[in-house]
């Protein structure tokens, strides 16, 4: 019997010291930062490890001066719009290729995941000149609307919506509901997980947006988090432990979110693994 549990006892010790291994490279630069938000600006880079001299100045200062109060909100405000507009649509445009038969869906599907293949920066010319023409400009419009639609999120719910057997259209039909009737009692609830999954990655993706928000900005009250950190970290270019601060104050809501929906992003992800 010891013979054969001692290679199980040396494999069990191997993945639990990988992990730890792994746990340790993941968790020390999160601390590291952690312990430089807490700390005054002449006491950083004392002891840098260790949290000494703990204040709470460092993030106050850093809330103040970068307006991460407004940022917060306009992120928050434009993530949620997104996150909102980007399920509805996929959810629609995911029915329609997985349920209805017209000329060409084939293609247009096609031509769906062909803009996958368009990185943003080629349209951010175009789009900028789009929303000033519009007077969009310094607007939640202007940061949310190119941004209501992703083909990820028809791809994604349609392969959900492909799974479902068709014993259930049928059914449906029989019992007198039609395509939004089925799509609203049958489909959504089925496709829950994977819907989750979907709104838990438009909003991590639009709060953390640098790119768009920078280029359509240009009043510091229409700054979101990561534009308003880069304003922070010009403006204090010679206070290094704020925009840590600032990091972390930013970097919070995240947190929560992904401790709060890990479950709802893991089963999301495996729901139209397996076809059944």
């Amino acid at each position: 019997m010891a013979t054969s549990t001692m290679p199980r006892g040396w494999r069990l010790a191997g993945r639990y010291t990988l992990l730890i291994a792994l746990a340790i490279v993941v968790l020390f630069p999160i601390w590291v930062m952690l312990v430089g938000a807490f700390k005054p600006g002449n006491k950083v880079l004392q002891n840098p490890l260790l949290p000494t001299h703990v204040t709470l100045d460092t993030l106050r200062e850093a809330w103040r001066d970068g307006n991460l109060g407004r940022a917060l909100v306009n992120s928050t405000i434009v993530a949620l719009i997104v996150t909102v507009a980007q399920v509805v649509t996929a959810v629609l445009s995911a029915y329609a290729f997985a349920f209805l038969r017209f000329p060409g869906r084939t293609f247009v599907f096609g031509v769906f995941l062909a803009t996958l293949l368009v990185p943003f920066e080629a349209t951010v010319v175009v789009n900028r000149s789009t929303v000033q023409d519009l007077g969009w400009l310094n607007s939640y419009q202007g940061l949310a609307v190119p941004f209501l639609a992703t083909a990820f999120g028809t791809f994604l719910v349609r392969q959900v919506f492909l799974t479902l057997p068709k014993d259930l259209r049928e059914a449906a039909r029989m019992d007198g509901l039609g395509h939004l009737g089925f799509l609203r009692e049958v489909a959504v609830p089925l496709a829950r997980p994977t819907l989750g999954a979907l709104a838990l990655f438009g909003f991590l993706s639009t709060w953390n947006q640098y790119l768009w928000p920078t280029t359509i900005s240009t009043d510091d009250d229409w700054n979101t988090v990561q534009s308003g950190l880069r304003a922070l970290a010009q403006a204090q270019i010679d206070k290094p432990n704020l925009v840590i601060a600032g990091t972390v104050i930013v970097a919070l809501p995240i947190f929560v979110i992904l401790l709060v929906f890990q479950r709802q992003l893991v089963r999301g992800l495996t729901a139209g693994a397996v076809k059944g």
